[in-house]
């Protein structure tokens, strides 16, 4: 049930867009292609990255210490979707 102008299903569209564009945003940061088999050392520190990592996560890149590193770098942006002008103007 919508309300005023918009019309129904239209709150769950927004919430589904949100979710989307999280998704999408997840897969970007996905490695984009596997490691080659001899590739075992981190491309940050150059440290080897263990075994169970590798096995876990096939094509990883960095070990944990250095991708933690890059994770909490991330900016936590997203558009805004809300009607309020409040919202808006911030």
């Amino acid at each position: 049930m919508a309300g005023g102008w918009s019309r129904d299903g239209a709150v769950q569209d927004q919430i589904d867009d949100t979710v989307m564009d999280a998704v999408l945003a997840a897969r970007a940061r996905l490695a984009a292609s596997t490691a080659a088999s001899g590739d075992i050392d981190c491309v940050e520190c150059g440290e080897e990255i263990p075994e169970k990592r590798r096995l876990a996560m096939p094509g990883a890149r960095t070990c944990v210490a250095c991708q933690s590193g890059r994770d909490a770098r991330i900016p936590a942006a997203g558009i805004n979707r809300r009607g309020s002008k409040d919202s808006q103007l911030r």
